[in-house]
């Protein structure tokens, strides 16, 4: 990795920017490090309570309570709040369908249009005689109505549980089951790669499998040529059901530590494991990281692609941006429908301005060349940030030179479901930039890398396990009914991290203290007894010119102990040179091998490649290593694939070639 580079922002960026110079940054820091309730009291002067908090946080590792008896609601504070501030024409939403027959469907919602959405199903909930504490699933395309279906459970005080749009029916009824969810909201279905995907009919094979608790299922229409089958006494008409309510539901006043949702992570094996975060502390973080990291302005249009069914879609689609009073662009379908120009075909279109995605989805764009960027006008941008995995930096370049023309700022951030928000990132108008690089933990947020067995702090340039040293206020407060289970995965994993939030990611920092994410710690290599980060891996892989995708994985290998399998998916370019016979599969194989060796080591040469069409991964652009894992030590897949994005890539995975 090139450690030693780094990018400075424009000036003019910097100038303009909310936190402009390192000097007001490091003030942060230190106040936040000398007088934490103080920092944290400051902060959340920008949430509106309608009680004030009597203290800033109790803490009996791992139950926090932070803002005590604090009186808020979320809903209002994203909503209400700009509508009373005379903003109600603003543009809350910005929506664009995946279809292309001729034209572009789009729509555009203002924050008093959403306020109204979102009291009329608030209202139409509570007639199901759901109430503060109930439960309710959501299904549902990425559509505005997804949102508002969100800010209608916060406005009532119903915890709600986002369920990915492309689960399977044994995935959407476990999570039914675990939540003890009263009510589902779905919709008939939506587009995704031009076809049409019936979701009305997965969630009905759901709730076949009984177990549940589910009273109704309130269905929304995608497209008025297309309809779903309803189920007398127990599914109703979004339509029918929304519109005849009142535009008038006051918000309920909850308790800071009210649960505000539930969301499911994807494990490997056993029960869906269900973190619940909390009003007042998720909100707070949510809404000051969003305003940092991104540097919102009044004539932004913010567009974060990530699907509402995982965290990211919470935090930085709905509740940080909103809370904001930004105007947050949404797209429905694949970013490469109907050509790989899509996603930047919508920037030059919508003059979208800041643009927040998947590494995944950069190195998949690279792979194309840079014609496809470069015959769009992108001249809106002025901001790019990273989610969801590690960077490397032949990607972050990529997306900083090509994508960014040389002028914006990347901004890349480090963070969990667990954390609610941003962990780890840089202030984009007040240091320089390191490519692959998440840079600094934020203010309030102590961070520090330490020996996996004795958790001591390991020297700069080695190693180790990152950990949280203090609370903060968007953890999650638990996993749902399992409090045992949560304490014991993140808080008490061993007796020498006892009080300490372990986030099982491996990373190092440099000789300046910038942190670089080497994977999960599961996903680390032991070769011969030295340990190689997966990522580290991958980004020597990415930077050969034939190679766009990379994944690493361990298999066992009984002189070694682990030997590094890799799989690729190669660039156009690279199937040029294959096609004209100079270079051989074999022979890009062998080169694949020598390229790892020369930039990390002869340890790291790995032992296996294998080329595939497409890597697994989740919507949200995260490789599913643990499939690779399996099928390249058992030659098969058998584990969960209900958070797949593509089954296709799963079959591209069989042959050697």
């Amino acid at each position: 990795m090139k450690k030693s580079q780094k990018i400075a922002p424009p000036p003019a960026f910097a100038a303009a920017a909310h936190v402009k110079t390192k000097a007001v940054r490091q003030a942060f820091v230190e106040t936040a490090n000398a007088q934490p309730e103080s920092f944290w009291k400051e902060l959340a002067r920008a949430i509106p309570f309608t009680k004030p908090f009597d203290k800033v946080l109790e803490w009996n590792c791992p139950q926090a309570r932070w803002f005590v008896n604090g009186k808020l609601n979320v809903s209002a504070a994203c909503l209400d709040k700009h509508v009373k501030a005379g903003q109600g024409n603003r543009v809350a939403l910005m929506w664009e369908g995946e279809p292309i027959d001729g034209a572009v469907e789009t729509r555009r919602i203002t924050y008093a249009e959403l306020l109204d959405q979102v009291s009329r199903l608030a209202n139409a909930l509570k007639k199901l005689d759901v109430r503060a504490g109930d439960r309710v699933a959501i299904y549902m395309p990425l559509v505005p109505e997804t949102v508002a279906a969100m800010l209608a459970c916060a406005r009532i005080g119903a915890v709600h549980t986002v369920i990915f749009g492309g689960f399977s029916s044994q995935a959407i009824s476990d999570r039914l089951i675990d939540s003890g969810a009263k009510v589902i909201l779905t919709a008939t279905g939506t587009y995704r790669k031009g076809q049409w995907l019936d979701l009305k009919k997965v969630v009905d094979e759901a709730l076949d499998k009984g177990g549940h608790d589910v009273e109704h299922v309130v269905v929304f229409s995608r497209e008025a040529s297309r309809s779903a089958p309803l189920m007398p006494g127990r599914d109703l008409a979004w339509s029918k059901l929304v519109e005849a309510e009142s535009a008038e539901c006051a918000p309920a006043e909850l308790d800071s530590e009210h649960p505000l949702f539930i969301l499911y992570t994807s494990g490997t094996t056993g029960k869906p494991k269900g973190l619940f975060h909390t009003q007042a502390g998720y909100l707070l973080w949510a809404h000051w990281t969003t305003r940092w990291l991104f540097d919102l302005k009044p004539d932004d249009i913010y567009w974060c692609t990530a699907d509402c069914g995982w965290i990211t879609g919470h935090t930085y689609v709905t509740y940080g941006p909103l809370s904001n009073g930004a105007t947050v662009f949404l797209y429905e379908g694949a970013p490469n429908f109907p050509d790989v120009s899509r996603f930047w075909s919508m920037i030059e279109r919508h003059k979208i301005s800041i643009l927040y995605t998947a590494p995944t989805a950069i190195r998949n764009f690279m792979r194309f060349g840079d014609e496809p960027v470069k015959k769009h006008d992108l001249k809106s941008l002025r901001l790019l940030g990273s989610v969801g995995e590690p960077i490397n930096p032949e990607a972050w370049l990529w997306y900083h030179d090509v994508v960014g023309g040389g002028r914006c700022p990347v901004v890349d951030t480090w963070w969990q479901t667990e954390t609610g928000g941003a962990m780890i990132a840089p202030f984009p108008g007040t240091m320089s930039l390191k490519p692959g690089s998440a840079m600094r933990a934020l203010p309030g947020i102590e961070a520090e890398i330490v020996n996996a067995e004795t958790a001591e702090p390991v020297k700069k340039g080695e190693k180790g396990v990152l950990v949280i040293r203090k609370p903060w206020p968007s953890m999650a407060r638990g996993i749902w009914g399992d409090p045992v289970r949560f304490e014991q995965t993140y808080w008490k994993t061993k007796p020498a991290f006892e009080g300490t939030y372990v986030t099982a990611d491996l990373a190092e920092a440099d000789d300046d203290g910038d942190i670089w994410i080497e994977g999960r710690m599961d996903d680390v290599l032991n070769v011969s007894g030295h340990r190689i980060g997966s990522a580290e891996v991958e980004s020597a892989l990415v930077g050969h010119p034939l190679i766009a995708e990379a994944a690493a994985v361990g298999i066992p290998d009984a002189v070694k102990g682990q030997a590094i399998a890799v799989f690729i998916t190669l660039t156009e370019a690279a199937q040029a040179e294959l096609g004209s016979g100079r270079l051989g599969i074999d022979g890009l194989k062998m080169e694949a091998r020598d390229y790892v060796a020369k930039e990390i080591g002869a340890l790291a040469r790995p032992d296996v490649v294998r080329t595939a069409k497409a890597l697994p991964k989740t919507r949200s652009g995260k490789i599913m290593r643990r499939l690779l894992r399996e099928l390249a030590s058992t030659g098969k897949i058998t584990g969960d694939t209900t958070t797949l994005e593509d089954f296709s890539a799963e079959a591209s995975l069989g042959s050697e070639d």
